[in-house]
């Protein structure tokens, strides 16, 4: 250990150890490093203290350590090892500050303590360590372990930073974005470094995105900490010492934000405050989707296209990948597979279909390629140190990469949709984002870029290049498309991505694994604040047989981006290829995802406005039944229904979970009580799914497309309680941003029962009214003999029972108070 120069703190025997092994294997192998001796340096006693509005400043005589009250519940830690902060920039977090009531410092005896309305964070004065509390309970929720620390970083000039945390004995932990393995993240490392992983296995790790953001479980309560750091960065949830949790990065600075609970929804919610949610997608988004890598000539894609419509069977986009562009090179068309593509996009348009185009970063070193010759006069392509272009091998050979965190590349970038904007294309993929290159993997560290101003090398703006890139895409297709609403999708990306595009699971494998896993990834994305998530259905390489595609499509049905794809070399992969009984069950699941349209759009505009994730696991359900920590494969879409998805090959039956409450199976409509597990069959041609009792889930018509048909009135499927139970219903333009405006409708339905009476009331909000006038009633699960119904004061005669115990009607859709009487 002579190599090390401890200064603070003395490190313990089995303190830290990965962390000194890993940066000692790097000093070794640098032979102008192995010359000079490792620095650990460690916070020491608090010395001064200085407050600025909601700025707090502590050193030790030489580090210094921000504290930053951002909100009641949400407060910043910052760390600059000689007391000079970086310029507070963040790609993640646009505005910092948020609404906070009161905070105060007190100083006490052992101390400083920082207290909001609800959480108190403790500076301890003898060694710097750093605690929050519930101020409420008491309850420790983040405490240090070491105080944090720094290591010089001789090769860059930077710094090592590191923060170690105590893991206590029930704690879990959930999140990170976007990880495969079990959902639980306890007792295992991570590092974030976006990496195109063709064909990820179990527990493969890194992928390809970067959302340095968890949260924590224990004593019934939760907490998250959002490291803010987009160098490559590391997690260890106890791996190392099952009672530390650190995380660290190979630059930057230590800056994170702890963010309070109690409740897991609680702690998302507030993330997606810093980080911002999805903006509401063009309706036709949450449709089907079919793509592969490559649907062409032009009469192959016209095939496809009348092989859903004559089956019958939904479908909303298809996608060109990269063999629709002449040589690979972004922005053009390969005239000889599409000699007029303007007109194939309207002819697909009239048929119902949008169009989704593939655009990769990678620009063709071609001086007769207007793209690379624009690239190249305005000097937007990244550099390296010795300011030779970086240049590297990807689909079209050797190309120049655009700067994307450069401003001016941005808006050029953007500019460059116009004419497929103009020819109809609706959608834009961007992929190869890491960045990918051929041989390399990724840029070296060496290349330079503009990162808003702020600039830095490769390992700062790695991670956010992806993120960048979509970011451009999405505000230049805005722009062109003026008042439409822009369908963007990124396969690499850093938290806040959300802001931009929606994402898939990156190049997966046909195998039931590849199933269990794409299942836990997606509700992993949502509770790590990316809600619009999917996989490619089938898997993008192998060979599905028909049972494993079509518990796929189930699955599918309740992701929030439903999307089949598959390689080029593979057998073809659409939702008939696999004959009968197959396409009709795969007919029936997709039918089913069109006529849950509304409530599917609802929940997303409730992620929206108020930051609910769309996928919820049972976890955050019912986060203080320690079982459901490790409980991975159910999940709820909203919070009305609950998926039990099929992942077990020849599976005809299933235990499932259900949590407290009450739940209606959809096919059978039995009423089963939750905290239970239940036994439940699942031949092929059904998947569990459970409506929660109390529940109003609105249905339209089924349509092969979204907006194939007027809809002439709504079907409210309400499902009896016997206790009160809050839904509500969202409907706008559904392409637009008028919803900005307030032109939208948003009703609030609450519904309470007894054994004599059931009454549903409907508040409304919002400028939008649709076209329809009446709701058609499906009232299921009623206990009791109907005698009357009551709209607003006045009987319904015209009502009738079923031996399902279901009531129907119409009424107006502007109804206030439903009253179901029964027996008396």
């Amino acid at each position: 250990m002579e190599e090390f120069e401890e200064q603070g703190n003395e490190i313990t025997d089995n303190e830290n150890i990965k962390e000194i092994v890993e940066s000692t294997i790097q000093h070794l192998n640098n032979p102008v490093l192995a010359l000079k001796p490792i620095v650990k340096k460690y916070l020491t006693r608090v010395q001064e203290v200085r407050q600025d509005g909601n700025k707090f400043f502590f050193s030790d005589g030489e580090a210094s350590v921000e504290v930053r009250v951002v909100s009641n519940e949400i407060i910043r830690v910052r760390l600059a090892p000689h007391s000079v902060f970086l310029e507070d920039f963040s790609y993640a977090v646009p505005v910092v500050d948020q609404k906070v009531s009161t905070f105060r410092l007190d100083d006490e005896e052992d101390y400083y303590a920082i207290a909001t309305n609800t959480v108190t964070c403790k500076i301890r004065k003898e060694d710097f360590h750093i605690s929050f509390t519930e101020n409420l309970s008491q309850l420790v929720m983040s405490e240090d372990a070491s105080p944090m620390h720094w290591e010089e970083n001789a090769d860059f000039g930077g710094y090592y930073v590191f923060a170690t945390k105590k893991c206590f004995p029930e704690e879990n932990f959930f999140g990170l974005g976007d990880k495969s393995g079990n959902m639980n993240l306890r007792g295992r490392h991570f590092q974030n470094w976006n990496t195109d992983a063709y064909s990820f296995g179990w527990d493969q790790d890194p992928l390809y995105r970067t959302i340095p953001f968890y949260t924590g479980v224990h004593q019934k309560s939760a907490y998250g900490i959002f490291f803010d750091n987009t160098f490559r960065s590391y997690f260890d949830f106890g791996k190392e010492d099952n009672e530390k949790t650190s995380f660290w990065s190979d630059g930057g600075e230590l800056q994170y934000y702890y963010i309070h609970g109690p409740h897991m929804m609680d702690v998302v919610k507030r993330y997606q405050t810093l980080t911002g949610t999805h903006p509401m997608p063009p309706k036709w988004a949450l449709g089907y989707h079919q793509c592969r890598w490559s649907y062409y000539p032009e009469t192959k894609v016209k095939e496809i296209a009348d092989g859903f419509r004559s089956r019958d069977i939904p479908c909303d986009a298809i996608y060109f990948d990269i063999d629709y562009m002449d040589g690979y090179r972004c922005f053009t068309w390969n005239k000889k597979h599409f000699p007029d593509p303007r007109k194939m996009i309207k002819e697909l348009a009239d048929d119902g279909f949008k169009t989704v185009v593939m655009i990769d970063p990678g620009i063709k070193v071609d001086d007769n390629y207007w793209v690379f010759k624009e690239g190249k006069e305005n000097n937007y392509f990244c550099r390296r140190s010795d300011d030779y272009f970086m240049e590297g091998h990807v689909w079209p050979g050797r190309c120049q990469f655009p700067d994307f965190t450069n401003p001016a590349v941005r808006e050029w970038w953007g500019g460059l949709y116009k004419e497929l904007v103009d020819m109809g294309v609706a959608g834009v993929w961007n992929d190869m984002n890491e960045p990918a290159v051929f041989g390399a993997g990724t840029f070296p560290n060496d290349v330079r870029h503009n990162y808003d101003g702020h600039r830095g090398s490769h390992r700062k703006a790695h991670n956010v290049y992806g993120m960048q890139m979509v970011r451009s895409t999405y505000d230049g297709l805005k722009k062109l498309m003026r008042n439409k609403r822009p369908f963007t999708i990124t396969r690499a990306g850093y938290a806040g991505m959300q802001r931009y595009g929606c994402v898939w699971t990156g190049d997966n494998v046909a195998s039931w694994e590849h199933l269990k896993i794409g299942n836990i990834q997606c509700q992993r994305m949502s509770v790590s604040g990316v809600p619009f998530c999917g996989t490619d259905i089938g898997g993008f390489s192998g060979e599905p047989d028909g049972e494993l595609f079509t518990r796929w499509i189930q699955l599918g049905a309740f992701s929030p981006f439903m999307r089949a794809h598959s390689a080029g070399d593979t057998a073809e992969r659409e939702p008939w290829s696999f004959g009968e009984p197959y396409t009709a069950i795969n007919r029936k699941f997709i039918e089913l995802r069109y006529r849950l349209m509304p409530y599917l759009y609802s929940v997303f505009w409730e992620h929206h406005r108020y930051g609910f994730p769309i996928l919820r696991p049972l976890v955050m359900l019912e986060q203080e039944n320690v079982s459901n920590h490790f409980r991975q494969d159910e999940f709820a879409y909203g919070d009305k229904i609950l998926v039990c998805p099929i992942l077990e090959q020849g599976a005809i039956s299933r235990t499932v979970y259900l949590p407290k409450g009450q739940w209606y199976n959809i096919w059978t409509h039995e009423l089963l009580d939750g905290g239970n597990e239940h036994l439940v069959d699942a031949p092929l041609e059904t998947m569990p799914i459970f409506i929660k009792a109390g529940s109003v889930i609105p249905e339209y018509p089924v349509m092969q497309y979204v907006g194939e048909k007027n809809v002439d009135e709504v079907l409210l499927n309400i499902f009896y309680a016997n206790y009160e139970v809050n839904s509500f219903f969202f409907e706008d333009h559904g392409d637009t941003f008028a919803y900005e405006q307030d032109i939208y409708s948003e009703k609030k339905f609450t519904v309470k029962g007894n054994d004599r009476r059931l009454l549903i009331q409907q508040k409304l909000e919002g400028l939008y009214t649709p076209n329809y006038e009446t709701y058609n009633y499906n009232l299921i699960g009623i206990p009791f003999g109907v005698k009357k119904v009551i709209v607003d004061g006045l009987e319904i005669k015209d009502y009738f029972t079923d031996d399902r115990n279901c009531l129907r009607f119409k009424s107006n859709k502007n109804f206030s108070v439903i009253q179901i009487q029964g027996d008396i």
